[in-house]
């Protein structure tokens, strides 16, 4: 008796059951999650590779020669990420100055014409053919014109844009309103082309100053006399590229790499080697130099490049990158404190600090890594830490991105 009506409870139970089983109401009351969220792809950026997740040995390397004890080994762990293959090109950074420019004629003029990609542009072929004088107060005026030329005017190349101080926010734990946390910052965005006189006293270098982000020998080429800010500026502006061509934008955001990230990245997988191709020594069994610096006492074109060198020169480390040594220093996300191995986290760890104008001098050092055409073997190490201040522009350093990864395994969008 008791068996029959366990039978026939279990009827009951599967016929109220079976009309969920087809239809609209297969879910009713089950924990499913939101249902169609927008579908997500990891696509790898043009001109970058992908750096898996690991853990390192951070500041092992040779003689800390300054005896200021800056390099304390340390094992961390750091997240995948993607990193531009070469340093951020003239030609490249081009880009954005111009769309810098296009966007001040935006608010001047209302005459687009499409370009390649579908995207409405300034005809300045029409402008520089002098038939529009709409946008006359973009060029040089006066007596600030050179040679009858009409040229634009740099000073005005400003670009415009706001961020969210996640750590302020982090601390404040919910008490101020979300306005007390976005930034706006504004900065010149065009280079800084008089870098090359300026950082050489008594020395003759005029020519590329004229020449070096304009003419077009030197597209492939890295960029140089860009501050700190100003590549904050251009990994903003990249952001706002990338997220505007995709189908679902989820605001990736491209920005300078940590100290920790450009290190790891740098060694391209070798534990405690010194440069980034994995062996102790600055050339190779054939006697040539593997990187763009300064060797011995100043024999400058013995590497093959009396300043800068293409951007794709010499080999790559395993990771694919190119010139993660040599050619110019480059900016890091990251402030310059002389022990910050000593406390900072062995998870993805940075000293992150935004100075203001008034702030000490001190305030606004920032880590640039992997020494420049005019230093020596030293600064070329993986592990070499040096800095400049923010707010300059130097003739020997550049930058490169990276992109966070996110989320799902790298064999799931491999081809």
């Amino acid at each position: 008796m008791e068996r029959l009506a366990v039978y026939f409870f279990g009827l009951v139970t599967a016929a109220l059951l079976l009309p969920s089983c087809g239809g609209s109401n297969k879910t009713v009351g089950e924990l499913i999650g939101v249902q169609e969220r927008p579908k997500w792809s990891a696509d790898i950026p043009f001109g970058m590779v992908y750096i898996k997740s690991g853990t390192f040995q951070l500041g092992s390397g040779d003689e800390d020669i300054s005896r200021y004890y800056v390099h304390r080994p340390k094992s961390i762990s750091i997240n995948g990420f993607y990193m531009d293959e070469t340093e951020i090109t003239n030609n490249e950074y081009r880009q954005f100055v111009f769309w810098v420019r296009d966007s001040i004629a935006h608010a001047i003029m209302g005459d687009y014409v499409e370009d390649d990609f579908g995207n409405e542009r300034i005809d300045w072929d029409l402008e520089l053919d002098y038939q529009d004088e709409t946008l006359e107060d973009m060029f040089y005026q006066g007596d600030d014109m050179f040679g009858n030329l009409r040229e634009l005017d740099a000073g005005q190349m400003v670009y415009n844009y706001e961020w969210i101080d996640l750590k302020a926010a982090a601390a404040d734990k919910g008490r101020s309103p979300r306005s007390s946390f976005i930034k706006r910052d504004k900065t010149n965005i065009y280079p800084d082309t008089l870098c090359w006189i300026r950082d050489f006293a008594y020395s003759y270098n005029d020519p590329i100053a004229k020449n070096y982000f304009s003419h077009p020998a030197y597209d492939d080429y890295p960029v140089v006399g860009v501050t700190w800010e100003q590549a904050n500026a251009f990994s903003h502006w990249r952001s706002k590229l990338w997220n505007s061509a995709k189908e679902n934008s989820f605001n990736e955001e491209f920005r300078l790499p940590t100290e920790a990230e450009w290190e790891y990245a740098a060694r391209g997988g070798h534990e405690h080697a010194m440069y980034p191709w994995g062996g102790p020594y600055i050339r190779n069994a054939k006697g040539c130099l593997l990187a763009n610096f300064k060797p011995g006492r100043g024999n400058y074109p013995e590497d093959g490049g009396q300043y800068t060198v293409s951007a794709d020169a010499y080999y790559p480390n395993d990771y694919g990158l190119y010139n993660m040594s040599g050619n110019v220093a480059e900016w890091t996300s990251s402030a310059f404190v002389e022990n910050s191995y000593s406390f900072v986290h062995d998870l993805n760890p940075n000293v992150q600090y935004e100075a203001l104008d008034d702030d000490p001098e001190a305030y606004k050092r920032k880590v640039i890594r992997g020494g420049s055409w005019k230093d020596i073997a030293y600064f070329l190490q993986v592990n070499s830490r040096h800095w400049e201040f923010q707010d300059t522009s130097k003739s020997y350093v550049g930058f490169r991105c990276v992109l966070p990864f996110q989320g799902r395994s790298i064999n799931d969008f491999r081809r």
